[in-house]
């Protein structure tokens, strides 16, 4: 009940116009249209009243009978609504964006698997947990690059994840920054409510410029550390999470971090949807069209009793 209160109202607000015409127009109708206007104007209004019989008060109903069709076929025209209706081209899963840093793990303490190897595990568990459902891709260092749209072949992402390293990049670095600007692009441009997911080691891109992508954005953002077990959070990505805002999963073997990412991103996506209102109306005007009709009949039924009179 809360839900119809608050959402309810008109697709074609302007169609409420036609309701003062309507009345105009009965009003002026009425007036012009009554049989007993010439004698009004000769005779004293409580010697008619004595002489006429029944022939007003069905002549004031015939009016409002008409008024009354009137009315409720403007406010169906106007179309009330206030239940939405869920698009039938809108995605299953919302799209997940993994922005995976490309130049992960220091090459003077190598280690077994490496951070870089670490993370395409991670990709591949990824891609398997959430098949059917839109995964995308960009690698980021010194600068970014996209190398997968939202795809249903996760599979294909898994793939492509394997060849991205150090030396497939352009531009050593961090901009991480660069890496979300293109994600929030990829989605504008799709028109779809998606996730970010971060996985990087570290986060050396200026704080400032993060902090300048948040004010200015509001995708939900995950960022996933990657590092050895016994190896602590590094705290560059303590301080990114709380400037994005974006919760913090630490790798483990379990696979208890993908469970926790996948659980908030479709919490994320589901709230998102909520507020952005994906979908259309229901148009509910066609339920006042019995009304009009049954106004109608009336209509007719007096303008038989005033034949038949």
């Amino acid at each position: 009940m809360l839900d119809l209160v608050k959402n309810f109202h008109f697709i074609r607000p302007l169609g409420l116009l036609l309701i003062p015409a309507a009345m105009m127009v009965w009003w002026y109708w009425f007036r012009h249209c009554d049989p007993l206007r010439g004698w009004r104007a000769q005779m004293d209004q409580a010697l008619l009243d004595a002489l006429i019989v029944g022939r007003e008060s069905l002549g004031k109903k015939r009016g409002l009978a008409t008024l009354f069709a009137w009315t409720i076929a403007a406010i169906a025209i106007a179309g009330p609504t206030w239940k939405l209706e869920p698009s039938p081209f809108a995605e299953d899963a919302a799209p997940l964006i993994i922005l995976l840093k490309a130049d992960m793990g220091s090459p003077a303490q190598p280690q077994n698997p490496s951070t870089i190897e670490r993370a395409r595990l991670k990709i591949a568990d990824l891609a398997e947990e959430r098949k059917g459902q839109a995964l995308g891709l960009i690698a980021y260092a010194g600068s970014a690059h996209l190398v997968l749209p939202p795809t249903k072949d996760t599979q294909a992402v898994f793939l492509m994840a394997a060849e991205i390293g150090p030396d497939v990049m352009p531009l050593p670095g961090d901009r991480l920054d660069l890496a979300l600007s293109d994600a929030k692009r990829l989605l504008d441009k799709s028109d779809q409510v998606g996730t970010i997911l971060i996985m990087a080691d570290t986060i050396g891109c200026d704080l400032k410029l993060l902090e300048n992508w948040r004010k200015g954005n509001s995708l939900a953002v995950q960022i996933l550390s990657i590092q050895a077990p016994s190896a602590s959070m590094a705290p560059s990505i303590r301080a990114a999470g709380q400037l994005l805002k974006a919760p913090v999963e630490i790798w483990d073997t379990e696979g208890n971090d993908l469970t926790a990412i996948i659980r908030r991103a479709g919490s994320i996506t589901r709230f998102q949807r909520g507020r952005q209102q994906v979908g259309q109306w229901h148009e509910a005007g066609w339920w006042l069209v019995p009304l009009v009709g049954l106004a109608i009949l009336l209509r007719f039924r007096l303008d038989s009793g005033r034949a038949g009179g």
